[in-house]
Formats: C-alpha cells, structure tokens, sequence
C-alpha cells in the first residue's frame, strides 16, 4: 500500500448478499476490495463480484455525463442543465396532451440495491400517476409478492429460513451457491449450508440440474421443470392424510386448514409422480423428513417462481411451513425486523390475534391491451411491448426506464427494441451504461459509480436471516462532473412534475413531512434530523420512527453495523388480512388450482429449456467487466450426453435453439449435471445489438434466452413470465 492510500468501508451492492466490504483507495481510485473481517453480518466473507468492486467502478464505458438525442438523431453528450430542461419541455406537455396512462415507467433490479433507487421511484410514481408500472418482478420474485398478499395480507411480508439454526433445509428452484439467495439476504450462504451440515442437519436439494448446491445436499432430486408445485402439493397432501401435519401454537392464527385438504386430496403422491418423475416413494419419504425434524425450513425461488404455476408454487412453500408448525418459529422460516420497517402493530385486544387489516387484493385494474390484471402495483413487463405499439387511446408514448435493460431482460427483445425505436415520443433513461435498452432514449442520466455514492440496503434488510443495520457514506468525492444519484432522482421528479427549477431539497422535504403525517408523528421531529443530505435525513427519519428507534449518528458511529439480534417470532406483528388470521385457502388461489390439477394429465416436451444463475455475474448489468468474464461465466447451451448423442451434438459445437418467440444459436457444454430432457441456458446476454457502448460485453455477446419467449405464456395470478420450462427444439447449426 502505498503513502497516499488508505482504506474506507463499504456494503457491497452486487447482489442480495449485501456483504461488508473493505475498500483500498489511493487517491480517489478503488484499487482493491477484500471481505470486511469487523462486518457484524458477513465476517469477512467476499465473492468475485465484491473482489471486482474497483473493476466495476472504474469501468471506463460508464457513462460521466448526460446524453440528450440531436436534431440529427444521434445521441450526444449534453450539460445537466440541457439534459433536465429536455426532459421538462417534452414530459409535462405529453401528459397534459395524452393524460398520465401515456407515460410508463420501468424499474429495473439495480434500483433495490441503491439508496436513490428504493427512495425516489415512489416519489416518481406519485408524481406521474401512471398505472403503466413495470419491474423486474416480473421477471422473478413477484409469485412471492403475491402468495405473501394473499396469505398474510401484506405482500412485503415474505419469511425467510432461519438458516443458523434450522435442523432440515428443503430448497426447491434455489441455487444460493451461485446466486447468493435471494429473497433471503445471507452472506456466505455457501459457509451456512456447510454450517448446517456439520451441526447434523439435513439439506434437500429438488433441482432439474445437480447444481453446486445440489452437490452439497444429503438428497438432490432431479425434479422436471416446471412440475414444482406438483411436487409440493403431494407434500402438503402427504402431510395431511397421514396425519403428519402439526401447526401447533400457529392454529390458533389461521383460517381455511379443513378446505386446504379438501383442495389438495387430488395430489397425492401417486398421482404426481409421472408429471414430477420423482417416483411416489421419495415424495412420500421428503414429506415424512420435514415433519420428523425438530425444525425445518422450505426456500423456493426463481426456478420454481418463473414458471406456469409459479404463485402456486410460492403459496405451497409457505403452506408446507405451516403445516409442519415451523413458520413463525426459530429454526424455521421467520419474517426479519429491519431497522426502517413500519413500527409492529398491536394485537387484537383482549386476544393473541392480530388486528383485522386491509388485506391484499389483485386485479385492481388491467393491462389496456391483453387485460393483465395488475399485481401490487405492477403490469407484467412481458406486455410492455404491446402497449407501446399497439394504436388507441392511453397507448404508452413516453417512458422512463431506471437501472433496466429490458430489451435482453424481458421476452421477445425484438419486438420491444423496435417499439422503442418507432413507437414513442419520448423517452428518459437513468443507467450509467449505454445498452441495449438505453440507447433507444432521448435522453439519458448516467448516475456516479458506486464508490462515490452512499449505501444502505432498505429492501435487503428485510429479508436478511439475522437482523442487523448497516450504512456507508460515499468512499471517494463526488468526480468533477457528476451528478449525486439522489439529486439526479430528484431533478427526474420535478422535471415531470412542472416543478423544473426547484432545488432538489423539496423532494425529500415533501418526503419526510409525508412521512411524518403517516406515522402520526409531530412536525417538529424534522428539525432534529440529522445528515448531510436529504437521503440521510429520510434515512435518519425512518430510523426514529423505526422499531428500534435508532438514529443516523448511531449507524455513522458504528461503520460496521450494529447487531440486532436473532429472528424472533413476530407473525401478528406482521399479519394484514382482513380476518387477523392466516388466510390458507384465499379464493384467488382456490380458483387456480383446477388449472394445477389439469396439469396432473400433462405430459411432457421432449426437450425443455431452464436457465441458471453464475457466481461472477448478476444478470445483464455485470456483464462489462473484464475480471468477471470467462471460466463458468460463458453463455453455453448446457445439454445431456443421452440427449447430445441423440440429436447430432458434440461438445462445443453451435446449437440450434428455437420456439415460439424465435430462434438463437449458442455452443453446446454436453454434462451430466442437467438431467436428460432438460437444456440450459443463463439469463442476461445477448449484447450485440449495434448502438451500445459496452466494449467487453459486446466481446463476448452470448445469446438472448429470451428471444425464444414470445412474452404470452405468464402465471396468471402474478403477471410473471414462464421463463422455465419452455419446450424448445434443438438442431446442430448449419
């Protein structure tokens, strides 16, 4: 280390991990990255991802300034003035002509891992008043969303496993070896399975490849995809009929158990097992373990969400806890309290029972041209395409895209490449690269590098596994040049609004007299904020007004978190249906499951596609850094030998992969760890579209998975995208 270098903590934003990092920086360059041994939740742990922290930072196809599109068409760069006074000569009088329906706004996954990006959207929301709402939750977790909705009657209120604790892991559609969990924030989840291993516990590992996890597991079973909610559903049954079933002291808080049998006594063991191919046996045998164990969580995620029946699924996860009393329970799967969440509620009077609330309802409007209904807030990102293109009144003609590449992220990219081309009139992208997707704007606002931005981590520290709070201030200064990615928010937010013109502070000011109101706390409060801005002054306001009643001074005196304990069980604190009580069998789920059953007949594809996650990336968004790429982080077609041999296919050659949404080409990697029957292909490439400025992702393009998806196959009840599943056929290359 040289005189001038020093070093600086900072909370890793690359995945849901949110891992303690500590920075070398010498002057105001990030030279090194290692695992912070003092962070109170991570101890040290560090992934490729957080080792290429200064890579990514310094990445010089990272855009300094603001690009606004000529009269000659051609993006150029611009001053941040011309930038926001574009975009408030064009907003305002769109939706003055065409009404708020005419704007969209599509909010990508980075959002959730940056302090600006989960404070200012609703702001931004409010302001346009839009319903044209699209996120990568579509994409992913929003099956969760909804079957946490309609079960608890709040869809934020997602139990994560108690993995530090838990006797018996069940994972289904999860690989947190690679992915780093999601909706379950753990650093070093790898150490915690070990973990769990070595205290004598069981892992359960139901996956169509034998994945990293999979390897680790006492029981992997290669399910078929898409058959998940199958699956559990013959567990849940099993657990019934043979009386296995015990929710002990969470009884007394639901509703609807004498109906879930009723609705499940079709899915027994027997009559799955050919739609699963996992003979009756093992079922029977899995369910028996989860109910032997002296606790036992079951975590399902993207692979068993982004599928036909991915809300059932979801639904199921939660049911299985229930019925073997381990929700709500140490051990078990427990709904994390964050430093920033709303104060717990009080109990019914006079009872143990939660307060009846306003519970969770679906379908509030619809899509204008398929008719989607909407999902907390949310149209399916798969329709956007067909919003903007397709002619009549509220037609989306201007959009606002913040930290997402939809063109590679969602169906058919194709078909949205040329609506944004030739279908609006305006359009505003927030992202610090040109891609895929950015390059179509009029006007895009390139925020700083993550070591010149503060962090905090509102949505992960509530799914994290331990309750902690941590926060980091900005490593290195503001560059010459830059925009804060707050004020950038801010500015957004006036622009659209008519307010071009007023000093950022009035948003966040607006902010936290709202909140003030809603928590029916005095105004006064605001003057005692502390912060040298007006993030941290919201920040320092939510932590006052937070369960623990910490403040801003508190987390800067403790640079490497403060631990606050264990998971407790807070199930009433958090229940919001209308009854107090756990809902089992909410009628939109009832409703669903003919369509389940149906599925008991099916038979399937001769060759389905599934995707899979890689350590050293994090969808399209980490694809330009030269560290990261290469070894397992490569877009191949991942194929059995059986299924090789028989098509024609050796190692390495070009593979030919169509169906309904086209066709797209990749090398084959012929292994044994994907079950026969079953190809594979990751998420997020696709970068070799002309237009982009991403040097090393347009060096190693990859192939757009989604571009074999037409975008109308979804989970009905969530909007989500069948990503899974998909039969596909493959042919050598000519």
């Amino acid at each position: 280390m040289s005189h001038d270098s020093r070093t600086a903590p900072r909370i890793c934003p690359l995945c849901e991990a949110t891992c303690g990092l500590t920075l070398t920086i010498e002057g105001t360059t990030v030279t090194g990255a290692r695992g912070d041994r003092d962070d109170i939740f991570s101890r040290g742990f560090i992934c490729p991802k957080g080792a290429s922290f200064g890579g990514l930072d310094a990445d010089p196809d990272r855009l300094r300034v603001p690009l606004v599109r000529g009269d000659d068409g051609e993006l150029r760069e611009a001053a941040w003035g011309e930038a926001f006074d574009r975009i408030a000569a064009r907003m305002p009088d769109l939706v003055k002509a065409h009404g708020p329906q005419a704007v969209g706004v599509v909010l990508g996954n980075p959002n959730v891992h940056t302090m600006a990006g989960s404070l200012y959207p609703p702001l931004l929301l409010g302001a346009l008043r839009s319903r044209n709402v699209f996120t990568a939750s579509t994409l992913d977790q929003m099956p969760k969303h909804v079957s946490s909705g309609l079960l608890f009657g709040d869809a934020h209120a997602i139990p994560v496993p108690d993995l530090d604790r838990t006797d018996h892991l069940l994972l289904i559609g999860a690989n947190p070896l690679e992915s780093n969990g999601s909706l379950c924030t753990a650093p070093d989840f790898p150490g915690r399975l070990k973990a769990l291993r070595r205290r004598g516990g069981t892992l359960t590992v139901i996956d169509p490849r034998r994945t990293r996890t999979a390897r680790l597991a006492d029981r992997h079973v290669a399910i078929r995809p898409g058959a998940d909610a199958l699956l559990l559903a013959a567990l849940a049954h099993t657990l019934i009929e043979e009386k296995l079933a015990d929710p002990g002291p969470l009884a007394e808080h639901l509703e609807g158990l004498d109906e879930l049998a009723a609705a499940l006594a079709d899915f027994t063991p027997e009559a799955v097992a050919a739609a699963c191919d996992v003979d009756a046996d093992t079922i029977t045998a899995i369910a028996r373990e989860l109910a032997a164990a002296p606790t036992a969580a079951v975590y399902g995620r993207i692979g068993s969400c982004t599928v036909e029946h991915g809300t059932l699924a979801s639904w199921l996860v939660d049911v299985l806890n229930i019925l073997t009393g381990n929700l709500d329970r140490p051990g078990g799967a427990l709904f994390p309290l964050s430093a920033t969440a709303r104060a717990p509620r009080a109990a019914e009077p006079g009872t143990r029972n939660a307060a009846p609330g306003k519970g969770f309802a679906l379908g509030r409007w619809s899509s204008r041209v398929s008719g989607h209904p909407e999902a907390k807030g949310e149209l399916p990102i798969a329709a956007l395409a067909e919003e903007i293109d397709t002619p009549g009144e509220d037609r989306i003609r201007a959009l606002v895209v913040i930290a997402a590449n939809p063109v590679l992220s969602a169906p058919d990219g194709d078909r949205l490449d040329a609506a944004l081309a030739d279908g609006l009139d305006f359009m505003v992208s927030v992202d610090p690269y040109l891609n895929e997707t950015s390059r179509r704007a009029d006007v895009v606002l390139p925020p700083p590098p993550p070591s010149q931005s503060a962090h905090f981590d509102f949505a992960f520290n509530s799914f994290a596994v331990h309750n902690q709070v941590r926060y980091t201030r900005a490593a290195v200064p503001l560059e010459d040049g830059r925009m804060d990615e707050s004020e950038i928010h801010a500015r957004l937010i006036l622009a659209v609004s008519g307010m071009h013109g007023a000093p950022p502070s009035a948003v966040d000011d607006l902010a936290v007299d709202t909140a003030l109101t809603r928590a029916g706390a005095p105004k006064e409060l605001a003057a005692g904020l502390t912060g040298e801005s007006g993030p941290e002054r919201r920040l320092d306001l939510m932590l006052r007004l937070g369960p623990y009643g910490l403040t801003l001074e508190q987390l800067l005196a403790h640079p490497h978190g403060i631990d606050l304990g264990p998971l407790k069980p807070r199930l009433t604190e958090v229940l919001r249906t209308r009854s107090g009580r756990v809902e089992l069998l909410p009628d939109p789920i009832a409703a669903d499951l003919p369509r389940l059953r149906r599925a008991l007949g099916d038979r399937p594809a001769p060759l389905v596609l599934v995707g899979r996650r890689h350590l050293r990336s994090n969808n399209s968004w980490m694809h330009n850094v030269g560290s990261l790429t290469g070894g397992s982080n490569v877009c191949t077609l991942q194929i059995h030998p059986d299924d090789a041999a028989r098509l024609g296919l050796a190692d390495g050659d070009t593979a030919r992969i169509e169906s309904s949404g086209g066709g797209i080409e990749a090398p084959a990697e012929i292994t044994d760890t994907v079950r026969s029957g079953v190809v594979s292909l990751p998420h997020g490439w696709g970068h070799s579209r002309p237009g982009t400025r991403m040097s090393v992702a347009a060096a190693h393009p990859g192939a757009n998975v989604n571009q074999l998806l037409d975008g109308t196959l979804l989970d009905p009840l969530s909007g989500t995208a069948v990503l899974n599943a998909i039969p596909v056929s493959v042919t050598p290359a000519h």
